[in-house]
């Protein structure tokens, strides 16, 4: 028997093992890499979808006055709800339909009982919610977590730090998730030894919601 021969034989078998190790490598690598940018792709173009038709954070704008750059929306669909107490507490967010034209800020696919504060979607479907909140620190204010939930649907909370002056804390929350014609409430929550001499801003604090699917 010719050692050599085999001796080089095992090498050709070692050397083709290699390439194809390594040809299985380059393929596997780049298959992950399309799926990778793949997926991104579909991200960014979900969250580019979201901006475009995010609403406006102040309520005064031209969401609310009809004037809206999307001329297929439909304002029975849309709804927002501003908050009428600036009082940090352990309660229901009490909120409030705001006047626009001759009409009001909540639309016909929405139910909104001013006594318990609460919105219903009379539609079921898949809804853009965001919770807009401005805090203001009117004196010598402790720090403290904000939390503000409406149902289980998004919790929007703020980190108010310790402050002696007048300077603003703002938030935006915002989710889309499905909506199935049930009540919904604000829920306000402080922590134990409260938040002292924080103030919420009336005119820039609310809650809004509009239909996407």
């Amino acid at each position: 028997m010719d050692v050599e021969s085999l001796q080089k034989s095992g090498r050709r078998r070692g050397s083709c093992l290699d390439v194809f190790l390594v040809v299985s490598t380059m393929f596997l690598l780049m298959a992950v890499a399309a799926l990778a940018a793949g997926g991104v792709m579909v991200v960014m173009e979900l969250r580019s979808e979201l901006e475009t038709t995010r609403p406006s954070s102040d309520p005064g704008t031209s969401r609310l006055t009809g004037d809206t750059p999307d001329s297929a929306y439909k304002m029975q669909n849309f709804a927002y709800l501003e908050a009428v107490s600036s009082k940090l507490q352990n309660s229901t967010m009490e909120l409030s339909q705001i006047k626009y034209g001759a009409g009001l800020s909540v639309g016909s696919n929405f139910q909104f009982e001013e006594g318990t504060h609460s919105l219903k979607a009379k539609q079921v479907g898949y809804y853009f919610i965001y919770i807009n909140l401005n805090l203001t620190c009117t004196y010598q204010c402790n720090a403290g977590l904000l939390s503000v939930r409406l149902g289980d649907k998004l919790t929007c909370e703020v980190e108010l730090p310790a402050l002696a002056d007048t300077t603003p804390v703002s938030r935006k929350c915002w989710t889309v998730s499905r909506l199935d014609g049930h009540k919904l409430f604000t829920q306000m929550t402080v922590p134990k030894e409260g938040l002292q001499n924080w103030r919420l801003e009336l005119k820039t604090s609310g809650l809004g919601m509009f239909l996407v699917d």
